[in-house]
């Protein structure tokens, strides 16, 4: 997992790692990571609530905000958007289910209706950056710059400027629908009244110290009593998160701390004589960053030899590898990470990136396979289709190649770029579906009409 600013798609750095941004630092320097391991955390935590929501988890998407601060919200559809702050600060899973029950009570209660048209072909960066400049906003208008405060509101829309905020009402439904689901999966709702709680405590600070969850989605004590009167009732108050999602919580935290801490910080945070696997995870990571490799790629295969069926474990000694220059040898460990988890469309995306850089034109077949597979689920993954185009061009089949660019730039809300590419693509391509998607991505660019 490595933080790096992406300073060209050129590169082919974008997806280097298992933490990785999905696009430069933007406004107020927030940025979207993606990490395969996290993710599917987060994932295991929300399916029963999804599924006791009668969601489609196949059809919700989690993202993770670089951003110390408690936040969490639903943006664009059914994507559900995580600050680090809020993983980070969390003491249980139940406190995270708590809050994703929540945002799921928004989703399934269609709140997020009046700005379904505005943010329909937002992009996920544009989301972010939209998010941090209101966030902005809110702070400097409340903190006396109400000029400045003015200045970064002024170019958003009605729709982008307030999608994320939620009436008293609309939260008070999303709390009762949060309370059925957590009931309907069995879960305690303690967790989330301990996030209220938390919350509470923050009411009484100015706008300018409050975490931004309270800025759009407001507190009341009914909510909280509410809540709380559940805790008192409900027959799965006293339901304990399962053994091994307390260590997957673990492992997450040190995973982060590994990752966005200086490394000498994390190091040192670590308690002398601690072997658990979430400390040795976290040194490995920090030793990585140091950079120590001499004594990083030890830490992390004693880890594989104690756990040889974990992914994750894999796909950080390919980062370690693949970072350092040995590419050749990164390969390995990422291939054998998807053959554990092939379902995961980021491992793919990875092994992908790895096996394009070795320029091997035997491992471009394999590349291809690994990325079709995972546009399935990262349709709207500009890098995804980044990789394509390039393995496609290797490949000599310039009409995919094209299609994937102009897929690429519609994922980036480049709508000129995509206008071109779509074009080229109807000229290279055979009739059939592939045809039909470049005539529909040069529709949308053109009902678009905007860079």
């Amino acid at each position: 997992m490595v933080i790096s600013h992406i300073l060209s798609r050129l590169l082919l750095v974008v997806l280097a790692s298992s933490i990785a941004l999905a696009c430069p630092a933007r406004a107020e320097g927030l940025a979207l990571l993606r990490d395969a391991e996290i993710e599917s955390t987060i994932r295991t935590w929300a399916t029963p609530i999804w599924t006791a929501a009668g969601l489609d988890p196949e059809a919700i998407h989690v993202y993770i905000v670089e951003d110390p601060q408690l936040n969490s919200f639903v943006a664009g559809g059914q994507n559900l958007f995580l600050n680090t702050g809020t993983l980070i600060r969390s003491e249980t899973p139940n406190q995270l289910i708590g809050i994703m029950a929540h945002e799921s009570g928004h989703i399934a209660g269609g709140h997020l209706a009046r700005s379904e048209e505005a943010m329909r072909n937002a992009t996920i960066e544009s989301i972010i950056a939209m998010v941090a400049g209101v966030a902005a906003g809110v702070a400097g208008s409340s903190s006396g710059g109400g000029a400045g405060a003015a200045g970064v509101l002024a170019g958003q829309s009605v729709g982008l400027r307030s999608f994320l905020a939620f009436s008293v009402t609309q939260e008070a439904s999303a709390d009762q629908a949060a309370l059925t689901f957590l009931d309907r999966s069995h879960q305690s709702a303690r967790g989330l009244l301990e996030f209220f709680e938390i919350l509470q405590q923050e009411e009484l600070l100015s706008a300018v110290h409050q975490d931004p969850y309270l800025r759009t989605h407001p507190l009341t004590s009914q909510r909280i009593d509410y809540v709380r009167n559940h805790v008192l009732h409900s027959p799965y108050s006293d339901a304990k998160d399962p053994p091994e999602w307390v260590e997957m919580h673990r492992r997450m935290k040190a995973k982060l701390a590994g990752f966005l801490q200086p490394p000498d910080r994390a190091l040192a945070s670590l308690k002398p004589g601690d072997s658990s696997i979430a400390a040795r995870y976290e040194r490995a990571i920090a030793e990585y960053r140091t950079p120590d490799l001499k004594k990083a790629l030890p830490e992390i295969d004693a880890l594989i030899r104690d756990e040889p069926n974990n992914p994750y474990f894999r796909e950080l000694k390919g980062q370690m590898l693949f970072e350092n220059g040995h590419v050749g040898e990164a390969v390995a460990p990422y291939e054998e990470a998807v053959r554990l988890k092939p379902e995961n469309a980021l491992l793919r995306i990875e092994a992908a990136q790895v096996q394009l850089e070795t320029n091997d034109p035997a491992l471009v077949g394999k590349a291809l396979t690994n990325l079709n597979d995972a546009i399935r689920f990262e349709d709207r993954n500009p890098d995804c289709w980044h990789f394509l185009a390039v393995a496609y061009g290797r490949n000599g089949n310039m009409g995919k190649m094209a299609l994937s660019l102009a897929e690429e730039s519609i994922a980036n809300g480049n709508f000129t770029e995509a206008r071109q590419q779509a074009a080229r693509a109807l000229k290279l391509l055979p009739p059939g579906p592939d045809k039909q998607r470049a005539l529909d991505i040069q529709g949308e660019a053109k009902r678009e009409g905007r860079p």
